[in-house]
């Protein structure tokens, strides 16, 4: 078959209807139990519609937008429900420090985890889950999520906009897609380690406000109390004290 054929067959592909039911189950899938990174469907359904202009990018958009919130959503529930160990891919050693990850950053910025975890394909799926295993306030997650999953979809579109709007890729969607697609994965890579980089900075500024708090309130302390409790008198005072008390004893 040669490359021209399938060039076709994917253009005609793109332009039926059935392609949105398609694609609202594999978002919704995605956010729960991710099969492979949803963000670069759309990445190449963008750059296609730049060809052909199919599929239409509204529906597109609106679809992915659904569909994702519609996933993220159940693993929240799924979260709440049956926890983060109950299958057996949960239980695995990677996924399970994804887990605990999650966890942590969800007690000490929940609204920052929320929003940055749907550009990072496992870090959502894992975010999702432990947002409901944790007992997450469900209205403040919707909410989020659902910020957060409009800005994915413009930034996916844009990806597959912008990275087959070179010139060159006009007379082959294929090729066209093949850029969109890699330019998608090399940008979301950065975007995790760089994610990542934000959130251990937050941490390392978190620890040094902690050390700074518990050192100012040490100094408090000694301040009130300058020779500390009285358990911690110094051997000889308590010795004097006894003595002290000894001899009142006698002298009664």
């Amino acid at each position: 078959m040669s490359l021209e054929v399938i060039n076709e067959a994917i253009l005609h592909a793109a332009g039926q209807w059935w392609i949105y039911p398609v694609l609202l189950v594999f978002f919704f899938v995605d956010g729960f139990a991710m099969i492979a990174p949803s963000e670069t469907l759309i990445v190449a359904l963008a750059a296609f519609w730049r060809h052909s202009g199919e599929p239409n990018l509204w529906i597109l958009g609106a679809t992915a937008l659904i569909g994702a919130m519609a996933g993220d959503n159940m693993a929240y529930f799924l979260g709440r429900k049956i926890g983060t160990d109950r299958w057996k891919w949960m239980r695995r050693p990677k996924v399970q420090k994804v887990f605990a990850w999650a966890r942590h950053e969800l007690d000490k910025r929940g609204a920052v985890l929320i929003f940055t975890a749907r550009y990072i394909p496992w870090g959502r799926v894992a975010v999702n889950y432990v947002s409901g295993s944790t007992g997450f306030r469900h209205r403040t997650f919707f909410w989020l999520d659902a910020f957060a999953c409009l800005t994915w979809v413009g930034y996916s579109l844009g990806i597959g906009l912008l990275a087959s709007s070179f010139p060159w890729l006009h007379h082959n969607p294929l090729l066209s897609v093949g850029v969109a697609v890699g330019f998608a994965l090399v940008l979301g890579f950065v975007l995790d380690h760089a994610i990542t980089v934000l959130h251990r900075w937050r941490d390392t500024v978190d620890a040094r406000k902690a050390a700074a708090e518990a050192a100012a309130e040490h100094e408090r302390e000694l301040r009130l109390h300058p020779h500390g409790p009285a358990d911690d008198y110094a051997p000889h005072e308590r010795t004097a004290d006894l003595a002290r008390g000894n001899t009142s004893t006698q002298g009664d």
